[in-house]
């Protein structure tokens, strides 16, 4: 079942982590980043099984959405982000920052995705707002 159709009281599977903040902008919007920690990824080779290649195939004739893929891919993504987080505190860090996501195929039946960011620290920025002026 996809995240968007869970009842109220399921926690979403999909949701983003709480304990540390992940975007994909080169900083975080209200923090200032006190240090730069480096490169942090998740990694994650994920094997399509022989039922899932069949019943895709007969989906395939018909067009449209391979939903058994999509879910997979979901899933996929949501572990490599998962690991990426796990590593980003090993490493020391409260967030990162500029996540994006690469994905290849391995053979024929297996897809490797990787999420990677920059692990920073970062603190709440106290600094009162500026105000912006066009001139």
């Amino acid at each position: 079942m996809p995240a968007s159709q869970l009842p109220a009281d399921v926690p979403n599977p999909f949701a983003p982590p709480t304990d540390l903040i992940v975007v994909t902008t080169p900083f975080v919007s209200g923090y200032h980043v006190t240090r730069v920690i480096g490169t942090t990824f998740g990694l994650l080779v994920r094997s399509r099984g022989l039922g899932q290649n069949i019943a895709a195939y007969f989906r395939a004739w018909g067009g449209g959405e391979i939903t058994l893929y999509t879910q997979l891919l979901e899933q996929t993504r949501h572990q490599a982000i998962e690991r990426l987080v796990a590593h980003a505190k090993s490493l020391g860090a409260n967030a990162v920052v500029a996540v994006g996501f690469d994905t290849s195929e391995m053979g024929n039946s297996m897809t490797e995705v990787l999420a990677f960011g920059t692990a920073v620290v970062v603190e709440p920025d106290t600094t009162p707002a500026q105000p912006v002026a066009l001139h």
